[in-house]
């Protein structure tokens, strides 16, 4: 299978990136308190991520963004998430918007990026919306949780289901919806995951996108965005948005841990020779930590090699690969538990950094594509014959 001769410009491009994002990972730990009380990421760690490029990774070329590969996008959502898992979780659910846009009518991009391609998207998928169709478009209603980031966006995408066919996303200016402060919660805090109220506005037909566009890849923005990046299937780029900063956010609590474990020896790490529970419990969290970005990156270079073919990506594939994505935030659990319990005494006043990591990651498996039940069901069936019955993989 070929590889894209603008490879090498795109691997230098995330390189760069990279580089910078691991250069604000201190600031981020620092500002960690002042993000949690405040609710969201402050508006000056959101200036600095977009002035590094972040949020146009996946934007098309067409509009100056730079197309660069779900490994890459990926790679940086890991690496924020060692300085901060809420600053990753709304970096990469914002970031990612410019992938379902591109999916859209050129319509709808035009309306968001046509004066700024910096114009930022923020989103609640749940099938919350009423919807009425109209001449020209749909009446639409409802109200939505979990909307991550929103109040740095002026945009957002909403879930919605139109009688006698089934979910669209409707995509709304900020001038039709009001944003309701809700998000009091464990972890996650500085996520600012607040609710979106819309109330009987006008949603053009051209900023709505099926949901059998993106599983049948069918989708209308193809005929304006030809990279191979967006015949990756739209269910495999955002379910991986809502999961992956967990790999970053357990690569920090096992550097945690080891501090707190290096501190209590003395930094003599031959105290700990003897230690046999200490020993396993990390090397069992950095097994696991690289068998799920392993896992990860394997996938989207599988993906990748297909549609740079101008191939299609197996069906079969594609099912398994959504059920493995589900996993990661059981495994990253099982990871964080794992030396949360044995991380001594600090670890239970508030304010503890590794206490946090074990609060963020519990609240990330409360959002429902990182519950693998029905995900195991659908792959466990598909490999007996069955067909497939999830039409977001």
């Amino acid at each position: 299978m070929s590889v894209p001769a603008d490879q090498s410009e795109k691997d230098a491009i995330a390189k760069k990136m990279l580089e910078a994002v691991i250069a604000l990972q201190p600031k981020l730990r620092e500002q960690a308190a002042e993000t949690k009380k405040n609710g969201q990421v402050s508006d000056e760690i959101v200036q600095e991520l977009q002035d590094i490029g972040v949020f146009l990774t996946l934007h098309p070329k067409r509009y100056g963004g730079l197309e660069l590969d779900p490994q890459h996008f990926f790679s940086i959502g890991i690496a924020l998430a060692e300085g901060c898992m809420s600053t990753s979780w709304i970096a990469g659910i914002i970031a990612v918007h410019a992938f379902q846009i591109a999916l859209m009518d050129d319509k709808a991009q035009k309306d968001v990026w046509g004066e700024d391609i910096n114009t930022r998207v923020s989103s609640s998928y749940a099938p919350m919306g009423k919807a009425e169709a109209v001449e020209g478009g749909f009446k639409f209603s409802g109200r939505w949780g979990w909307s991550s980031g929103s109040g740095h966006c002026s945009w957002v995408l909403l879930g919605g289901i139109i009688p006698g066919e089934g979910y669209r996303t409707f995509l709304i200016p900020k001038s039709d919806y009001e944003i309701i402060e809700t998000w009091k919660v464990m972890g996650l805090e500085g996520t600012g995951s607040n609710d979106i109220v819309v109330k009987e506005v006008f949603v053009p037909d051209h900023r709505t996108h099926k949901q059998m566009d993106g599983f049948l890849m069918t989708n209308p923005g193809y005929e304006v965005n030809k990279a191979p990046l967006y015949r990756v299937p739209w269910g495999q780029i955002f379910a991986r948005t809502v999961c992956t900063p967990a790999i970053g956010a357990c690569k920090e609590t096992l550097r945690l841990y080891k501090e707190l474990v290096m501190n209590k020896a003395s930094a003599d790490p031959t105290k700990l020779a003897g230690d046999v529970g200490t020993n396993e419990r990390i090397a069992v969290a950095a097994n696991s930590i690289d068998e799920m970005e392993c896992i990860l990156m394997r996938n989207f270079d599988q993906m990748m090699a297909y549609t740079n073919a101008g191939e299609e990506i197996p069906m079969d594939d594609r099912i398994l690969y959504r059920y493995q994505s589900s996993l990661i935030i059981e495994k990253s659990m099982a990871v964080v538990d794992s030396l949360y319990s044995v991380a001594g005494g600090g670890s239970v006043f508030l304010g503890s950094a590794i206490q946090q990591k074990f609060l963020d990651m519990h609240t990330a498996r409360a959002h429902v594509a990182n519950n693998p039940t029905s995900f195991a069901r659908n792959l466990g069936a598909t490999q007996l014959g069955v067909d497939n019955a999830d039409v977001f993989v």
